[in-house]
């Protein structure tokens, strides 16, 4: 009985980070260039039940011990590009291929951004993000261009970090900053000859994004570089750089709202198995202990 009882409340913890998680996304489905987080549930191992009669064991079934909620996973699909007319506001528009080992074609992604492949090997699309620098020196990617210029000419991101060129350097403009026009390719143009001037916004492709760790204020980090595979966009990756526009947050608010009650329902649901727990403890503690 008591196994039945941590088991409800195992399932109890589990829908209120899943609601946690809808109402997180709900909050911020204004955010500029917030990427939805979805709740991922695992069951704990099933163990095997044993009836033991004369020293010996017959299994008479299996044992779920309950749910738990592994991880929180980020969707990083293209949310809708929304114009400002600012000129230091960007979005960047992307649709990043990678080829598949095995057979040399372009992988086809679902409608999450992911493929599974034979082997069952998950793989998530590519995707583009700002540069930006924090006050120790730390790479942070961001889908909010929503930049700023400080009287040094710095370009700040909206958290107040430093914009990175595609040199990895602090991004700082010389020329006057009503002036400024940046083409698809994320170059800043030289206002007396509309021609690129040598420098380029800093947009990182990162090949597993599945890598990325949520920090907040819109920006992520990777632990492991190497391992998300970050380099710098070259002319030949399908991605555009849109002056003018913002990239608003790619929160599905249908599903989000469907998450929220089916969590709160589920929640609702466990919390009545534990309360015919606590009543059955009740009875057996106060009315068959005094048999």
């Amino acid at each position: 009985m008591i196994r039945g009882l941590y088991t409800a409340a195992a399932g109890m913890v589990t829908q209120q980070r899943r609601h946690d998680t809808a109402t997180q996304n709900i909050a911020n489905m204004n955010t500029t260039g917030y990427k939805q987080v979805d709740s991922v549930s695992h069951a704990f191992p099933e163990v095997l039940i044993s009836a033991m009669s004369g020293g010996t064991a017959k299994q008479v079934g299996r044992l779920n011990t309950g749910v738990f909620a592994e991880q929180s996973i980020s969707q990083y699909l293209q949310g809708d590009l929304i114009e400002s007319g600012k000129p230091y506001d960007f979005a960047l528009s992307t649709d990043l291929l990678i080829q598949d080992p095995a057979t040399g074609e372009n992988i086809v992604f679902d409608g999450s951004g992911k493929y599974v492949n034979a082997d069952g090997e998950v793989i998530y699309r590519p995707q583009a993000f700002f540069t930006v620098q924090d006050n120790e020196g730390n790479n942070l990617y961001t889908r909010n261009g929503s930049f700023t210029v400080n009287a040094a000419g710095e370009v700040l991101s909206s958290g107040g970090f430093k914009v990175l060129d595609a040199a990895g350097n602090p991004l700082v403009l010389t020329e006057p900053q009503d002036n400024l026009k940046v083409d698809g390719q994320g170059n800043l143009l030289d206002p007396a000859t509309g021609l690129p001037s040598g420098t380029k916004l800093g947009i990182s492709v990162i090949t597993k994004p599945q890598e990325l760790v949520r920090d907040g204020n819109g920006v992520f980090h990777a632990d492991d570089a190497d391992a998300a595979e970050i380099r710098y966009a070259d002319a030949g990756d399908n991605l555009q750089v849109r002056q003018g526009y913002l990239e608003g947050s790619n929160v599905d608010a249908t599903q989000v709202t469907v998450d929220l009650n089916a969590a709160y329902r589920a929640y609702e649901a466990n919390q009545k198995v534990i309360q015919f727990y606590d009543t059955s403890l009740q009875k057996t503690v106060n009315e068959v202990g005094r048999v």
